[in-house]
């Protein structure tokens, strides 16, 4: 497996970032992770878009889109497959012990995984921890992600997939890595950006393609959604059949069905929407 660290291609077993990495000592850096597809990346102009974003909201340098563009395609060629997962993570790079950022320049990794087919369906749970809808990093993909492995550990406890949250108003906001659609008398609704949650790519491409309103919501939507389904860059769109154990019955049902062979077509349609 080869991956990419700044400037070039390594082999994974003898890659090394430095132990004093803003990243790896304090979580200062910012990823995005982008499906490959027989070696093609999708929507990496949007996800590309999203990394120069984060990294102005963290105060990072932008990264430097032909690099990381090359990065991926290299990363791509040299480990062939039929569904990856490319992961492209880009920090403050080496920097004193503390939150004060070093002079040595950023870090930028690409590497990729490979991944199955998510299922049609799955289970999620709910959490009583809240997203803050007015912090520093809303909005922002940042490799502070300990709060998503907390959520996502306890949903894997209970057999789910995904642990969804609300923020501090009461409304519901996302999942730890998925967005979240609820249809409620035919019609299509996802919390606002202004929730709290992460703008994703496979959101927005959700929206454009289905309809879809962007409404605030209740938490507790969620008990009396007539069908609920997920999207992220590697579930596409996804209905859920369990929340918190109670069976959502039929699902995917119609309006989430349509949502799924419509995303399935679009996407193929176009790798770079």
């Amino acid at each position: 497996m080869k991956i990419w660290l700044n400037g070039g291609l390594q082999d994974l077993e003898t890659a090394r970032v430095s132990v004093l990495d803003h990243g790896m000592t304090v979580g200062d850096g910012i990823f995005e992770t982008v499906k490959s597809v027989d070696g093609r990346p999708f929507a990496l102009t949007r996800h590309l878009d999203r990394l120069a974003r984060s990294a102005r909201g963290l105060g990072l340098p932008e990264p430097d889109r032909d690099e990381v563009r090359a990065a991926c395609a290299a990363v791509l060629d040299a480990n062939p497959m039929p569904l990856g997962r490319l992961r492209i993570t880009y920090t403050g790079g080496v920097s004193p012990l503390g939150s004060d950022r070093g002079d040595e320049g950023q870090t930028l990794i690409v590497a990729l995984g490979e991944v199955a087919r998510r299922p049609d369906t799955t289970a999620v749970i709910t959490v009583p921890w809240t997203r803050n809808e007015r912090g520093a990093l809303t909005g922002l993909k940042t490799t502070s992600y300990a709060e998503n492995v907390v959520a996502l550990a306890r949903a894997h406890e209970q057999g789910a997939s995904e642990a969804l949250f609300a923020n501090t108003v009461g409304q519901l906001c996302e999942g730890t890595g998925s967005n979240v659609f609820v249809v409620l008398d035919g019609e299509i609704h996802t919390p606002p950006v202004a929730s709290g949650c992460l703008a994703g790519i496979t959101r927005a491409l959700a929206v454009d393609w289905t309809g879809a309103r962007e409404s605030d919501l209740p938490f507790d939507v969620l008990d009396r959604a007539d069908e609920v389904f997920l999207t992220s860059t590697l579930r596409d769109v996804q209905a859920v059949h369990q929340i918190d154990g109670r069976d959502l019955p039929d699902a995917p049902g119609p309006v989430t069905a349509k949502a799924m062979r419509v995303f399935a077509e679009r996407a193929a349609d176009d790798l770079d929407p």
